[in-house]
């Protein structure tokens, strides 16, 4: 099969129900929201949210009963506070119950270093002291050289990364730029990955910037061209975070008629992301666009 598909396919062929998909790498920015709103659209079910810092997508995947258990350090949104529909799984059991595995972000970074490395566990001195080693993921573990008490971390192995990245070539090595967060590490860990880019570029453009490449193809199941597939979060060089976005779906969620209102006018009663583009309108996606060029100096790798 070949790599290039449509959203569509790429959702439907690689996630299936059960799965754990880790999505949010990027800290704030290359979220791939997209991608998520096709899974909610082909109701995929009882998946296992795997994130650092996932915004409110996992938030919106909650509420739309897309899962069984979320992997994290938290489900919210960065601009306002934490998730309602998050809240609502957890304390009432609405729209489904919902498993919690504590993290923080830099254990859930640990543990993706671990599996992208090969070794079941990485120790680490944050969070001695702390609640965590009650969970699962967790376990005392001595220094062999120094005896010193350490916090074992377990390996963090999702079934499929979803990762956005700017550009890539039809054979999915994708070159990302900006906040990188853990995407390299979740691309090395996953069982496969699923990109979302703003564009497909030949791969004489690839392989004109070699240390770009933190996403080598392959390891890449799938990659579909997804332009503004990050909104509202941003994509370093194409598009700047929506604010408003942001406020405006937390005000919406904060009871359950109004996430279904908002879910079903920005996700079920669109035609995909191309609907979706249509529905944010050219003057607000005008708006989002970077203001000027910041370009990096030129490299030589002559040699």
């Amino acid at each position: 099969m070949p790599k290039l598909r449509s959203l569509r396919d790429a959702i439907a062929g690689e996630v299936r129900d059960g799965m754990s998909v880790f999505m949010g790498a990027a800290l704030e920015s290359l979220i791939p929201f997209a991608a998520g709103y096709e899974i909610i659209r082909q109701r995929k079910r009882d998946l296992t949210l795997m994130t650092t810092i996932s915004d409110m997508q996992f938030d919106q995947l909650i509420g739309a009963g897309c899962a069984g258990k979320v992997c994290g350090a938290w489900v919210g949104n960065v601009a306002a506070g934490l998730g309602h529909n998050y809240r609502r799984a957890v304390e009432r059991g609405e729209p489904a119950p919902l498993a919690v595995e504590n993290h923080s972000n830099f254990s859930m970074a640990l543990g993706l270093k671990a599996a992208a490395m090969g070794v079941p566990f990485l120790p680490t001195r944050t969070l001695l002291g702390s609640d965590f080693r009650d969970e699962a993921s967790f376990a005392d573990v001595a220094c062999p050289f120094t005896e010193e008490s350490l916090l074992a971390v377990r390996a963090v192995k999702p079934d499929v990364a979803i990762l956005h990245v700017q550009r890539a070539d039809e054979e999915g090595n994708a070159h990302v730029w900006g906040n990188l967060g853990v995407t390299q590490d979740a691309a090395m860990a996953a069982g496969k990955v699923v990109l979302t880019c703003e564009e497909i570029v030949p791969h004489e453009v690839i392989l004109s910037d070699p240390n770009r490449t933190l996403v080598p193809g392959f390891l890449v199941e799938a990659v579909t061209c997804v332009p503004f597939g990050s909104h509202p979060s941003p994509t370093q060089g194409y598009s700047r975070r929506d604010d408003g976005f942001y406020f405006d779906y937390h005000r919406q969620s904060r009871e359950r008629a109004g996430f279904d209102g908002w879910l079903n006018h920005w996700v079920l009663g669109v035609d995909g992301h191309d609907g979706y583009m249509e529905r944010l309108g050219d003057q607000r996606v005008v708006g989002l666009r970077p203001h000027g060029d910041h370009m990096a100096a030129p490299v030589s790798y002559g040699y």
